[in-house]
């Protein structure tokens, strides 16, 4: 009896893939490039778009064009994103690659400078924990991003990834950066934002091998769009298309994390005083002549009644990856034991102010009302991977990715067309 055939092994599909890119057409993405859709109130963004026809806020924030007060997450919303995504293709504003394609994305603001790759990355990779989380996603905000996708039959708000450098990508990257971009434009908060197509067979070959070397990438925001396209992915188990979801992936070394500080509306019944003898057992307690922003991790400023103060912890911080955060040791060592503050994601005494605002912004709010707030040094990205290599999530709030990536320069279309 003769042997039977081996069937082959389905094809491994690559933890990044160029694809048919849908972008603003020739001269049009400085007014189409929109901040994303999660850092602007509806009000925000309708001021801002409202001169501007072509502003992607129209897709990304579409209760713009409904009646004021319209609820973000009504179905008409949903419903008007993907109508005037399709009216925005109609009229050759939006325009599709002719093929797959990488992108090569710059990002310049406030002396920083980081270029990256955007493509389509793999779901099967995220759900292997090869892409890798350090968020835990709440299901109402997942929904909102399914519906939006659902909508537009598009994923138009990119995942910012971080990546272990690569030789072959920094060829790449350079080699774009010392020609003219293919697209431009500069966002609200003074940011430069570039674009180049990448469109050469070898090029494009280079960057998926070199993709697929790596152990793994890790999700520095967008943990809500990602679990969405999963979700979505999981719907259409036949379209290929479907099967990633857009990505911008930057060198870790090139990441920016800022501060991501806290403000709190009561001193747990105590009074100035009291509140600082109460800190005594757990942290040195400095007055500062000035704004005490922390020079080093297990440091913190402290702005209370007018005044600021150095905080240095009296215990060294744990070994464990998530415990050993400066957020969790806030968390531990103070809000929760000293204000019972155990549920940051839900207690109304605590808000978060990220830390482009400046620590004066941590000053106006006690000034203007608050009790306390509180001054932190930014995560490093370090911290980040050992919690996610370690399968731990992060508290709430522990970072604050600036510069943020733009919405509109381009999207990723789930019609399988030119994938």
């Amino acid at each position: 009896m003769s042997p039977q055939p081996v069937p082959p092994k389905p094809a491994i599909p690559p933890l990044f893939r160029p694809f048919a890119g849908l972008r603003p057409a020739e001269g049009l993405a400085a007014r189409m490039a929109a901040p994303p859709y999660d850092v602007l109130s509806s009000d925000e963004a309708r001021a801002l778009a409202a001169d501007n026809p072509l502003s992607f806020l129209h897709v990304s924030k579409a209760e713009i064009d409904l009646a004021p007060g319209t609820d973000p997450h009504d179905a008409a919303v949903y419903a008007k994103a993907g109508a005037n995504l399709r009216a925005m293709i109609a009229a050759g504003q939006l325009v599709r690659d002719p093929g797959p394609r990488y992108y090569v994305y710059q990002l310049e603001g406030d002396g920083h400078v980081q270029t990256g790759i955007v493509g389509a990355a793999a779901v099967a990779d995220y759900r292997a924990n090869r892409i890798r989380r350090h968020e835990v996603t709440r299901p109402d905000k997942e929904d909102d991003r399914v519906h939006q996708i659902e909508a537009c039959d598009a994923q138009t708000g990119p995942v910012l990834l971080a990546h272990p450098a690569h030789p072959s990508l920094a060829v790449v990257t350079d080699a774009a950066r010392r020609t003219a971009p293919d697209a431009e434009a500069t966002t609200p908060d003074g940011v430069v934002h570039r674009l180049w197509v990448v469109s050469r067979p070898s090029d494009i070959a280079a960057i998926t091998r070199a993709f697929q070397t790596m152990r793994a990438v890790y999700i520095a925001d967008g943990h809500h769009r990602s679990a969405a396209a999963a979700r979505v992915a999981a719907a259409r188990p036949g379209a290929a298309s479907a099967q990633s979801f857009l990505a911008v992936s930057f060198p870790i070394g090139e990441m920016r994390i800022l501060d991501y500080n806290r403000v709190v509306a009561d001193l747990g019944g105590r009074d100035p005083a009291g509140f600082l003898a109460a800190l005594e057992p757990a942290f040195t307690v400095e007055p500062s002549d000035g704004p005490a922003r922390p020079e080093a991790a297990g440091r913190f400023g402290l702005y209370l009644a007018g005044k600021w103060y150095r905080l240095g912890l009296k215990e060294p911080p744990p070994a464990d990856p998530v415990a050993r955060l400066d957020v969790s040791l806030l968390s531990d060592r103070l809000l929760e034991p000293l204000l019972g503050i155990s549920d940051p994601r839900r207690d109304p005494r605590i808000d978060f102010i990220g830390g482009r605002r400046g620590l004066e912004a941590l000053a106006a709010r006690v000034d203007s009302g608050a009790a306390a707030a509180f001054a932190l040094y930014p995560t490093a990205m370090e911290d980040l991977i050992a919690v996610a290599d370690a399968g731990q999530v992060m508290p709430p709030k522990s970072t604050w990715f600036e510069p943020k990536l733009a919405d509109g320069l381009v999207s990723l279309l789930l019609d399988g067309e030119g994938a």
